[in-house]
């Protein structure tokens, strides 16, 4: 029989170091990733070395910074055939929630920047994206349909309590009478209730609240900034009882660390007035994969080659398919086991019975200063 260390390092795994590349000791307190190797595309990779003398003891603790920028445009776009949406917003850069997971990761790479710790430390806000979308909604061409708000990062992650820029956004959209999706892990939420009545009494609005585990233990050490799995079904049920169209996303669906939850979550959001519900399977795309691998093998090394080769099965052997239809659910025995499950689950719960439709024909422009008034 094969042993262990040898099962671990055929699929990449290994053993955590004292010090990981990086990573000063003490600084991955409430955070997600284990290390900060530099990002793909740079040149040199750097690291910090212990030299014996106790010279990292003097480096600064490790801070949330939120650098601003102004965005030339806002709405992103999207022809991927496995997504429901073709236009989203994303109103920070690099989210502080740190979940090991997350698939925008590597985006910070872009930036010359790690998609390890300085992804959950080093954020960027887009001060004026309430009024470059205003300027879109005001072109004559534009033609309105379905924005979701939380495609990359998180909208309602920690800084939106100073920077406020996703409430801003929703503002724009009532004014506008635009139709809105959310998707968050955050009872942050409830703060924009009012806005989101409004919005649903003319069939504007619909958010989602992602839940990853109910296991408050798994849930801090995954994504350890997030909202706890119990204030997030208490805001579903905040939500749903206020009138506002209210779903849950089971995401990730990690093999063997926490598909067993499935029905259990399902059960726990039926109870909040929810209606609808979704999953999406773990995705390890470029930098994701060491990230989540340094977690997995420093938070359940003994089950990690195991989580590792249920993840493989599911995209033909290898960590990752990024082929549109296969990227979300991959394939296989494993991906139709769990999503058979999770359709007889909701089908039982009365779940996604009636799907939620926007409406977009009631948009409108509001007069600006300086329009020319009608004759009639």
């Amino acid at each position: 029989m094969e042993s262990l260390a040898i099962k671990q390092s055929k699929f990449g795994l290994r053993k955590p170091r004292p010090f990981n590349p990086m990573l000063v000791p003490g600084h991955s307190r409430g955070r997600g990733a284990r290390s900060n190797v530099s990002g793909r595309h740079e040149r040199i990779q750097r690291v910090v070395y212990d030299d014996g003398w106790q010279s990292l003891e003097a480096l600064p603790k490790l801070k949330t910074t939120v650098s601003e920028e102004k965005a030339r445009s806002i709405i992103s776009k999207n022809q991927s055939p496995d997504l429901w949406f073709d236009r989203s917003i994303n109103p920070y850069r690099g989210c502080e929630h740190g979940c090991v997971y997350c698939y925008a990761r590597p985006s910070h790479a872009d930036m010359g920047l790690s998609p390890g710790l300085d992804f959950e430390s080093r954020l960027f806000a887009k001060t004026n994206a309430a009024d470059v979308l205003r300027e879109e909604f005001l072109k004559k061409g534009y033609q309105p349909k379905t924005i979701l708000l939380g495609a990359n990062t998180d909208i309602y992650q920690p800084i939106e309590r100073q920077y406020r820029i996703t409430r801003q956004i929703l503002e724009v959209m009532e004014e506008f009478s635009h139709p809105v999706a959310i998707i968050t892990k955050s009872a942050l939420v409830l703060r924009d209730l009012d806005l989101l009545k409004s919005l649903a009494e003319k069939g504007l609005v619909k958010v989602a609240i992602s839940i990853t585990s109910l296991d408050h233990k798994l849930s801090r050490s995954i994504e350890p900034r997030a909202s706890q799995p119990g204030k997030r079904l208490q805001a579903m049920e905040m939500l749903a009882k206020s009138g506002i169209p209210t779903s849950a996303l089971v995401a990730p669906v990690i093999p063997a660390v926490n598909d067993h939850e499935i029905e259990k979550i399902l059960g726990a959001v039926s109870v909040t007035g929810a209606t609808e519900a979704g999953f999406t399977m773990l995705r390890l795309p470029a930098e994701v994969r060491p990230q989540f691998k340094e977690w997995l093998m420093a938070e359940m090394p003994d089950r990690a080659a195991h989580v590792i080769s249920l993840v493989r099965s599911l995209h033909a052997g290898k960590d990752y398919d990024s082929s549109w239809g296969q990227r979300r659910t991959g394939s296989g025995p494993y991906a139709w086991s769990i999503a058979r499950r999770f359709e007889l689950a909701a089908k039982r719960l009365k779940l996604n019975s009636q799907p939620v439709n926007l409406r977009t024909d009631i948009f409108t422009r509001p007069p600006q200063i300086g329009d020319q008034l009608s004759l009639l």
